[in-house]
């Protein structure tokens, strides 16, 4: 991806002063994304001599907690003050959150052109593949073009553990999450649309009975799709103010067009989400119906997989 080069050189010029205060704040429910690339542009920020605070407004999931420097980011929730502090005394403030592709790899992009690939260090390399992987459903969806394996091959020269990057993330969940994915498969998970659509749903009170930890439904969503004629999927889990919407999709099937319109939400085109504020079964229903009216409008029309 090419970032426009009167962009980059204004960009050069706002990092030019030295010894800045720089606050890097991610999205609600930060995930793999949004905690790499906080890391990663953290580390070059401070490099170039800044100091840099990193913030996100929640806890992010539990199997990210072996990253290095995790623990450095400040969580609004946990110490509001601490973070109201550091964005109030900030000579610069970044939001990092990109819906056209991986934040990571938009944050890759800035990098090369910015200051060279030369100046990613192994750490940073782990923090911006960790974003790419989970981004991208560890590489099946979103935005997979050659400059993306092109990246992640100047990521692997720069000596991470692919595997043990991979076993980190997806294999470090607990028995009740294990618990909470068989039950919302076997109870949960309903098949619409003469079988090429799904969802499935979560209450608060599910949710509490597997002790349910931020992270714990990553995936989930994902999990209809391996069926044979299944092209879309959604995710709703209960919140106390509204519905967290997720929805997946493969092929042509655009499911941030379909976020946008119903669910008043966004994010890439197999991969997107958005929120609801009526009860769950009044959600359902909407999405049911909304399911009919986007096939009926030809957004389920993909050529069938053989």
């Amino acid at each position: 991806m090419k970032i426009d080069s009167a962009k980059i050189e204004a960009l050069r010029e706002l990092l030019a002063a030295p010894h800045r205060k720089i606050v890097l704040v991610a999205h609600t429910n930060p995930d793999g994304d949004a905690i790499g690339a906080s890391t990663a542009w953290r580390d070059v920020l401070a490099a170039m001599g800044h100091e840099v605070t990193m913030i996100v407004p929640n806890k992010y999931p539990y199997f990210l907690d072996w990253m290095p420097d995790i623990r450095e980011v400040v969580i609004f929730r946990f110490a509001p003050e601490r973070a109201l502090e550091a964005i109030r005394g900030a000579d610069i403030v970044f939001c990092l959150d990109f819906n056209s592709s991986s934040t990571c790899f938009l944050l890759y992009c800035i990098i090369e052109q910015l200051c060279g690939t030369e100046v990613i260090t192994r750490k940073m390399a782990e923090a911006l593949y960790v974003g790419m992987m989970t981004d991208t459903g560890n590489f099946s969806f979103s935005f997979l073009t050659p400059a993306l394996y092109r990246a992640l091959a100047v990521l692997v020269e720069k000596g991470i553990d692919v595997a043990g990057i991979h076993n980190s993330v997806y294999n470090g969940y607990t028995e009740d999450r294990a618990r909470l994915f068989g039950y919302a498969i076997h109870r949960k998970m309903n098949i619409i649309q003469e079988g090429t659509a799904a969802y499935m749903s979560l209450t608060e009170a599910e949710m509490r009975r597997y002790r349910f930890q931020q992270g714990d439904s990553e995936g989930f969503v994902n999990y209809p799709l391996t069926i044979k004629k299944m092209k879309m999927s959604a995710m709703f889990l209960g919140h106390h103010k509204f519905i967290r919407v997720s929805l997946r999709s493969r092929g042509d099937v655009d499911v941030n067009l379909f976020a946008r319109k119903y669910f008043d939400g966004g994010g890439h085109k197999n991969a997107a989400g958005g929120k609801s504020y009526v009860s769950m079964d009044e959600t359902i229903a909407h999405y049911i119906r909304s399911v009919e009216e986007f096939a009926c409008e030809g957004g389920l029309d993909t050529p069938p997989l053989r």
